[in-house]
Protein backbone atom coordinates (compact mmCIF):
# COMPACT_ATOMS: atom_id res chain seq x y z
CA UNK A 1 0.00 0.00 0.00
CA UNK A 2 1.34 3.43 -0.99
CA UNK A 3 1.79 6.08 1.65
CA UNK A 4 -0.92 8.71 1.50
CA UNK A 5 -0.30 12.18 0.13
CA UNK A 6 0.45 15.22 2.23
CA UNK A 7 -1.83 17.93 0.80
CA UNK A 8 -0.82 21.44 1.85
CA UNK A 9 -3.56 24.05 1.50
CA UNK A 10 -2.66 27.69 2.11
CA UNK A 11 -4.16 31.09 1.51
CA UNK A 12 -4.77 34.36 3.31
CA UNK A 13 -6.92 34.47 6.44
CA UNK A 14 -10.56 34.98 5.43
CA UNK A 15 -10.18 33.63 1.88
CA UNK A 16 -12.64 30.79 2.61
CA UNK A 17 -10.31 27.77 2.71
CA UNK A 18 -12.51 25.66 5.00
CA UNK A 19 -15.65 26.55 3.00
CA UNK A 20 -13.92 25.02 -0.02
CA UNK A 21 -12.34 21.87 1.42
CA UNK A 22 -14.81 21.21 4.26
CA UNK A 23 -17.46 19.32 2.26
CA UNK A 24 -14.78 17.21 0.51
CA UNK A 25 -13.41 15.73 3.73
CA UNK A 26 -16.28 13.22 3.87
CA UNK A 27 -15.80 11.96 0.29
CA UNK A 28 -14.71 8.37 1.05
CA UNK A 29 -13.05 7.93 -2.38
CA UNK A 30 -10.54 10.69 -1.56
CA UNK A 31 -9.44 8.97 1.71
CA UNK A 32 -8.84 12.39 3.27
CA UNK A 33 -7.85 12.96 6.88
CA UNK A 34 -7.65 16.50 8.21
CA UNK A 35 -4.42 17.18 10.03
CA UNK A 36 -5.07 18.96 13.26
CA UNK A 37 -2.63 21.81 13.86
CA UNK A 38 -1.22 22.80 17.20
CA UNK A 39 -1.64 26.43 18.27
CA UNK A 40 -1.09 28.80 21.17
CA UNK A 41 -3.87 31.17 20.10
CA UNK A 42 -7.05 31.48 22.16
CA UNK A 43 -9.87 29.11 21.36
CA UNK A 44 -12.84 30.71 19.52
CA UNK A 45 -16.29 30.11 21.01
CA UNK A 46 -17.24 27.42 18.46
CA UNK A 47 -13.94 25.52 18.50
CA UNK A 48 -13.17 22.24 20.23
CA UNK A 49 -9.73 21.11 21.46
CA UNK A 50 -8.32 18.11 19.52
CA UNK A 51 -10.96 18.60 16.80
CA UNK A 52 -10.20 22.07 15.43
CA UNK A 53 -6.70 22.45 16.92
CA UNK A 54 -4.50 21.05 19.63
CA UNK A 55 -4.63 24.11 21.90
CA UNK A 56 -1.43 24.39 23.97
CA UNK A 57 0.58 26.96 25.94
CA UNK A 58 3.61 28.71 24.46
CA UNK A 59 5.82 26.71 26.81
CA UNK A 60 4.37 23.39 25.57
CA UNK A 61 4.80 24.47 21.95
CA UNK A 62 8.43 25.53 22.45
CA UNK A 63 9.16 22.14 24.05
CA UNK A 64 7.70 20.35 20.98
CA UNK A 65 9.95 22.45 18.70
CA UNK A 66 13.02 21.68 20.83
CA UNK A 67 12.21 17.93 20.66
CA UNK A 68 11.92 18.00 16.84
CA UNK A 69 8.26 16.96 17.07
CA UNK A 70 6.98 19.54 14.57
CA UNK A 71 6.74 18.98 10.82
CA UNK A 72 6.46 22.75 10.42
CA UNK A 73 5.68 25.70 12.63
CA UNK A 74 5.41 29.45 12.44
CA UNK A 75 4.33 32.47 14.40
CA UNK A 76 1.38 34.36 13.02
CA UNK A 77 -0.13 37.46 14.63
CA UNK A 78 1.86 36.75 17.82
CA UNK A 79 0.86 33.08 18.19
CA UNK A 80 2.52 29.76 17.30
CA UNK A 81 0.93 27.38 14.80
CA UNK A 82 2.36 24.07 13.67
CA UNK A 83 1.88 20.49 12.57
CA UNK A 84 2.75 17.59 14.87
CA UNK A 85 4.99 15.23 12.83
CA UNK A 86 3.91 11.93 14.40
CA UNK A 87 0.19 12.62 13.86
CA UNK A 88 0.69 13.21 10.10
CA UNK A 89 3.12 10.31 9.55
CA UNK A 90 0.80 7.81 11.25
CA UNK A 91 -2.12 8.82 9.01
CA UNK A 92 -0.04 8.69 5.82
CA UNK A 93 1.34 5.26 6.74
CA UNK A 94 -2.28 4.02 6.87
CA UNK A 95 -2.76 5.20 3.27
CA UNK A 96 -4.73 8.30 4.24
CA UNK A 97 -4.27 11.53 2.26
CA UNK A 98 -3.54 14.12 4.92
CA UNK A 99 -4.91 17.59 4.37
CA UNK A 100 -3.01 20.41 6.08
CA UNK A 101 -4.55 23.86 6.18
CA UNK A 102 -1.57 26.04 7.09
CA UNK A 103 -0.25 29.52 6.44
CA UNK A 104 2.53 30.21 3.97
CA UNK A 105 5.51 30.18 6.36
CA UNK A 106 4.57 26.62 7.29
CA UNK A 107 3.96 25.68 3.66
CA UNK A 108 7.46 26.85 2.73
CA UNK A 109 8.89 24.65 5.50
CA UNK A 110 6.90 21.67 4.19
CA UNK A 111 8.22 22.30 0.66
CA UNK A 112 11.75 22.39 2.06
CA UNK A 113 11.08 19.22 4.12
CA UNK A 114 9.74 17.43 1.01
CA UNK A 115 12.79 18.40 -1.02
CA UNK A 116 15.28 17.31 1.68
CA UNK A 117 13.47 14.01 2.28
CA UNK A 118 12.74 13.38 -1.43
CA UNK A 119 9.05 13.07 -0.50
CA UNK A 120 7.21 13.12 -3.83
CA UNK A 121 3.88 12.73 -2.03
CA UNK A 122 3.57 16.41 -1.09
CA UNK A 123 0.99 18.47 -3.02
CA UNK A 124 0.82 22.24 -2.47
CA UNK A 125 -2.30 24.29 -3.25
CA UNK A 126 -2.81 28.03 -2.76
CA UNK A 127 -6.31 29.49 -2.37
CA UNK A 128 -6.31 33.15 -3.45
CA UNK A 129 -8.98 35.85 -3.20
CA UNK A 130 -10.07 37.63 -6.40
CA UNK A 131 -8.47 40.80 -4.90
CA UNK A 132 -7.19 42.20 -1.59
CA UNK A 133 -10.22 44.53 -1.48
CA UNK A 134 -12.50 41.48 -1.71
CA UNK A 135 -10.55 39.86 1.13
CA UNK A 136 -10.82 43.01 3.28
CA UNK A 137 -14.62 42.98 2.85
CA UNK A 138 -14.81 39.29 3.81
CA UNK A 139 -12.76 39.83 6.97
CA UNK A 140 -14.92 42.82 7.96
CA UNK A 141 -18.11 40.84 7.37
CA UNK A 142 -16.79 37.96 9.50
CA UNK A 143 -16.80 40.30 12.50
CA UNK A 144 -14.26 38.34 14.58
CA UNK A 145 -11.38 40.87 14.53
CA UNK A 146 -10.70 44.56 15.21
CA UNK A 147 -9.79 46.96 12.38
CA UNK A 148 -6.16 46.82 13.58
CA UNK A 149 -6.13 42.99 13.30
CA UNK A 150 -7.75 43.17 9.85
CA UNK A 151 -4.98 45.55 8.69
CA UNK A 152 -2.36 43.08 10.00
CA UNK A 153 -4.08 40.23 8.15
CA UNK A 154 -4.23 42.21 4.88
CA UNK A 155 -0.52 43.05 5.16
CA UNK A 156 0.19 39.34 5.73
CA UNK A 157 -2.04 38.44 2.75
CA UNK A 158 0.01 40.70 0.44
CA UNK A 159 3.16 38.77 1.39
CA UNK A 160 1.43 35.38 1.08
CA UNK A 161 0.14 36.20 -2.40
CA UNK A 162 3.70 37.02 -3.51
CA UNK A 163 4.50 33.30 -2.99
CA UNK A 164 1.82 31.84 -5.31
CA UNK A 165 4.42 30.69 -7.88
CA UNK A 166 6.03 28.38 -5.30
CA UNK A 167 2.83 26.27 -5.07
CA UNK A 168 2.03 23.46 -7.49
CA UNK A 169 -1.61 24.59 -7.84
CA UNK A 170 -3.53 27.85 -7.36
CA UNK A 171 -7.30 28.26 -7.06
CA UNK A 172 -8.96 31.71 -7.07
CA UNK A 173 -11.97 31.68 -4.75
CA UNK A 174 -14.36 33.95 -6.62
CA UNK A 175 -17.18 31.42 -6.26
CA UNK A 176 -16.84 28.76 -3.50
CA UNK A 177 -18.78 26.13 -5.49
CA UNK A 178 -16.49 26.54 -8.51
CA UNK A 179 -13.38 26.63 -6.29
CA UNK A 180 -14.50 23.40 -4.58
CA UNK A 181 -14.99 21.75 -7.96
CA UNK A 182 -11.46 22.80 -8.99
CA UNK A 183 -10.02 21.45 -5.73
CA UNK A 184 -11.86 18.15 -6.20
CA UNK A 185 -10.37 17.81 -9.70
CA UNK A 186 -6.85 18.50 -8.43
CA UNK A 187 -7.21 16.00 -5.56
CA UNK A 188 -8.60 13.20 -7.76
CA UNK A 189 -5.78 13.68 -10.27
CA UNK A 190 -3.02 13.76 -7.60
CA UNK A 191 -4.44 10.75 -5.73
CA UNK A 192 -4.72 8.71 -8.97
CA UNK A 193 -1.11 9.54 -9.84
CA UNK A 194 0.06 8.55 -6.35
CA UNK A 195 -1.80 5.20 -6.51
CA UNK A 196 -0.18 4.17 -9.81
Amino acid sequence: MANGLLIVLSGPSGVGKKTIWGPLINDKKLKLAFSISMTTRAKRFDEVDKRDYFFVTKQQFKKAIANGDMLEYATYVNNYYGTPKRFVNQLRAKGMNVLLEIESNGALQIMDYAKKNKDKGVVTIFIAPPSLQHLHERLKKRGTESDKKIKERIKQAEWEMSLIDKYKHCIINDDPKQARSELLGILKNEINNNDE
